[in-house]
């Protein structure tokens, strides 16, 4: 076990710039901090690279979840080191340094996904992904163009969930073709009358649910290619609905 005091660590300045994509793509390690999100990482039984923590927060994942401090990877921190490590304003006090386990070739041949299509809005991404898990959805895909998946602010909002199901960025498009061609049908959600209501659909045991960008929806290249568009009416005078909450209706409607 080593012992860190300064903020001045290389060690510590490094895992600092870890908040910010581009030094998460370069070295392949992301953070996570709290004690939810460690447990729910201890039990899936993902690898860590380091698990740092102040003293007593150590001593609290030892007793409640068996974790061995005597490893080279347990790093002992001040409350100093914690406070520059942590992107919420009252920190835990301890975090997580995981490699990116995101597979590059996945076979999307089965089962029930939601497809993102260009999601900008990191608690959006986050809450859609726990409501999959939450549903018993096999996984969510995320188009290249949409928030990162490793941001701080979206690994909060997913609150465990990313280590339960199949998270994938990969280009919709060819993900749609790869469902077409094992006959799973891909449904786009539209604000758009012409578009059929969503209490007219029958759940299935396999689809793609597709859901646009907050802004501007799914986008025309992508609503072209799935089978069918529905739409949630709107009974109030509301104009639309949040992503995350048209999200979540959708997604139990099919479960």
């Amino acid at each position: 076990m080593e012992q860190i005091s300064s903020v001045n660590n290389k060690l510590i300045k490094n895992l600092a710039k870890l908040k910010q994509k581009k030094y998460r793509g370069e070295t392949g390690l992301y953070i996570i901090e709290g004690f939810h999100l460690v447990q729910e990482a201890l039990k899936a039984g993902h690898k860590y690279v380091y698990l740092l923590g102040t003293a007593e927060a150590l001593t609290q994942a030892k007793d409640n979840y068996h974790v061995d401090l005597t490893t080279s990877k347990i790093v002992t921190i001040n409350n100093a080191i914690a406070r520059h490590l942590s992107s919420t304003k009252n920190s835990q006090n301890i975090f997580m340094v995981l490699k990116v386990s995101e597979p590059k070739n996945f076979s999307f041949n089965y089962g029930k996904w939601v497809l993102l299509d260009q999601l900008s809005d990191p608690g959006n991404v986050g809450t859609i992904i726990r409501t999959a898990d939450a549903a018993n959805f096999n996984g969510v895909i995320l188009a290249p163009q949409s928030v990162d998946l490793y941001n701080p602010k979206t690994q909060r909002a997913m609150q465990g969930s990313q280590f339960h199901i199949d998270l994938i960025t990969q280009d919709l498009p060819d993900v749609i073709g790869t469902f077409h061609s094992n006959a799973i049908p891909v449904y786009s959600s539209m604000l758009d009358h012409s578009a059929k209501q969503l209490q007219n659909f029958a759940p299935l045991p396999q689809l793609g649910l597709v859901i646009g960008n907050e802004a501007h929806g799914v986008s025309k290249e992508i609503a072209h290619l799935c089978d069918e568009r529905l739409y949630i009416p709107i009974k109030g005078q509301a104009e639309s609905l949040n992503a995350a909450v048209a999200a979540g209706i959708i997604i139990y409607h099919f479960a």
